[in-house]
C-alpha cells in the first residue's frame, strides 16, 4: 500500500469515528465488535450466540428489542465470513436516530488497512471507538541523535517500538576541559561532531538506495552542546538534512537522554504534517511560481498534471456539484462551501441569472479528490487545523493547495478565461 493510500485509509477512519462518536442512539443495542486475525468467527459466533440468550431476559421491552435486533444484524454479517480477515474485522451495527427524528439501522463492517491485534465487543447505547485508535498510529520511522560531552546515540522510534541503533564513546585526556587544553579540545569537539555525522549517513541512510530509511530526524543535545547541533546539522548527508524536524534540549545522553527526547518531542511528532504546510508557506516567499492554494487554482494545477503534491484540511467543507441547464442541457460544475450553497444565484445560470440549474450530481470535494488522485499523478497529504502551521494553512489557503513540480503561473488562468469568454460572446 502506498504512503498516500495509507493517508486516506487514516482518513477515512478519522471520519468514521467522527460519524459514530455523533450517532444519536435508541435504547442499549448498539454493538461495537472488533476480531483480531488470530481469533475465530466459529468462538465470537457463540459468544453472540450467548449473548443473545442473556438479552432475552431483560425486562424492558423496548430495551430487549434493540438489544436482540443489533445482535441478530451482527450474527447475519458473520455469516458472509468463513474466516477473519487477514488484518482483523470491525463490525458497528444498531439502530440510530437521524436529523429528521427517524430510526434506521446502521451498519459498517470493514477490514482494516492494517493489522489490529485487539480483541472487543460491547453492546451498549453508543458506539464505542477508542479501539479504531490503534488504526491511526502514526508508522511514520523517527530516527534520533543523542549528543552530550562524551558519547553520542542514534535511536529509531516506530509507533511506540524504541531501538537503539548505535552508540559510541569519545575518549579523550582527563582534563581536557582544561582552559591550557583549549586548542585541543576545539579540534576534538570538532572530530567528535564529524565522526557523529559520518556515522549518522551509516545508521540513517540505506547504501543501496542512497535514501534515508527514517521519515524524519529529531536532534537532541544535552546542555552545552547546541553549537555542535548546529555543527552537526551543517555535516550530515544532504538528504538527512532535509529530514531534520525538531531540536530538543535533553539533561542527559545516552539512553536516559533518548527517552526524554521522544517525550519531548511528542507535539511535533503527532503534528509531522506540519512540514507539508510550513513547505507550501515558505514557497509562497520563494520568487519560483511552485506552489497553489484556493480550490479553482488548485484543480486547474491537477488538470494540467502539475502538482506533485495535493495538501487538504482533512475537515474541508465543500461539496461538488454537477448542474444542469435543462433547457440547453450544458452542465457545469461548481464548489460551493456552506455559504455559496445558501446563496441561489449559485444556481442559475451565470449568463443570464434566469435559468434555474438542476442539480445532477453533489458529492463532498475532499471525497472526489481521494477517489480521483490517481488520475492527476499526485500524492495526497492532510493536515489538521490543531497546530498553528495547519490552522494558518486553512486561514490563509483555503484549506486546500499543492507542491507543483514545475513552475506555473497561476494568473495566467484568468487572462485564458478571460479569452474564453470573449470567444464565445464573438
Amino acid at each position: 500500500m502506498s504512503k498516500t493510500d495509507k493517508n486516506i485509509e487514516i482518513w477515512r477512519i478519522k471520519k468514521l469515528i467522527k460519524t459514530l462518536d455523533a450517532a444519536k442512539c435508541n435504547g442499549t443495542g448498539q454493538i461495537s465488535l472488533i476480531i483480531p486475525p488470530s481469533d475465530r468467527i466459529l468462538r465470537v459466533t457463540r459468544m453472540l450466540h450467548d449473548a443473545f440468550e442473556t438479552a432475552s431476559n431483560i425486562k424492558s421491552r423496548l430495551n430487549r428489542q434493540s438489544v436482540l435486533g443489533a445482535i441478530t444484524s451482527a450474527q447475519q454479517n458473520l455469516m458472509l465470513y468463513n474466516s477473519v480477515p487477514r488484518n482483523g474485522l470491525v463490525l458497528y451495527t444498531g439502530t440510530i436516530v437521524t436529523d429528521e427524528g427517524k430510526e434506521e439501522e446502521l451498519t459498517v463492517k470493514f477490514e482494516p488497512f492494517k493489522r489490529i491485534d485487539v480483541s472487543f465487543y460491547s453492546c451498549d447505547d453508543k458506539f464505542h471507538t477508542e479501539p479504531l485508535n490503534r488504526l491511526l498510529e502514526c508508522d511514520y520511522r523517527f530516527g534520533f541523535i543523542v549528543m552530550d560531552g562524551d558519547k553520542t546515540l542514534f535511536g529509531r522510534l516506530s509507533g511506540n517500538t524504541r531501538e537503539v541503533l548505535h552508540k559510541f564513546t569519545v575518549h579523550s585526556r582527563q582534563d581536557q576541559f582544561a582552559p591550557r587544553f583549549g586548542p585541543l579540545r576545539t579540534e576534538e569537539r570538532h572530530n567528535y561532531v564529524r565522526k557523529a555525522a559520518e556515522l549518522a549517513t551509516k545508521v540513517f541512510v540505506n547504501p543501496d538506495t542512497r535514501q534515508p530509511n527514517v521519515s524524519a530526524l529529531i536532534l537532541a543535545a544535552s546542555a552545552g552542546f547546541r553549537t555542535e547541533l548546529s555543527q552537526l546539522d551543517r555535516l550530515v548527508n544532504p538528504r538527512l538534512q532535509a529530514k531534520i524536524l525538531n531540536v530538543v534540549d535533553v539533561s542527559y545522553g545516552g539512553e536516559h537522554g533518548f527517552h526524554q527526547a521522544v517525550e519531548l518531542s511528542s507535539e511535533i511528532r503527532a503534528n509531522v504534517n506540519a512540514i507539508l504546510a510550513t513547505r507550501l508557506i515558505e514557497e509562497t516567499h520563494q520568487d519560483a511560481n511552485k506552489y497553489v492554494f484556493g480550490v479553482d487554482d488548485t484543480l486547474k494545477c491537477l488538470d494540467i498534471g502539475a502538482v506533485e503534491i495535493l495538501i487538504v484540511w482533512e475537515n474541508l467543507d465543500i461539496n461538488r456539484y454537477i448542474l444542469k441547464d435543462s433547457t440547453t442541457g450544458e452542465t457545469t460544475v461548481k464548489h460551493l462551501d456552506k455559504f455559496q450553497e445558501a446563496d441561489q444565484s449559485n444556481f442559475r445560470d451565470s449568463k443570464t441569472n434566469n435559468a434555474e440549474l438542476e442539480v445532477e450530481e453533489k458529492m463532498s470535494l475532499l471525497e472526489w479528490l481521494v477517489d480521483e488522485y490517481k488520475k492527476f499523478g499526485c500524492t495526497v497529504e492532510f493536515v489538521t487545523n490543531k497546530y498553528c502551521e495547519g490552522s494558518q494553512f486553512c486561514r490563509d489557503f483555503g484549506g486546500i493547495g499543492g507542491i507543483l513540480r514545475y513552475e506555473v503561473d497561476v494568473g495566467s488562468f484568468d487572462d485564458l478565461s478571460d479569452d474564453e469568454e470573449n470567444r464565445e460572446s464573438d
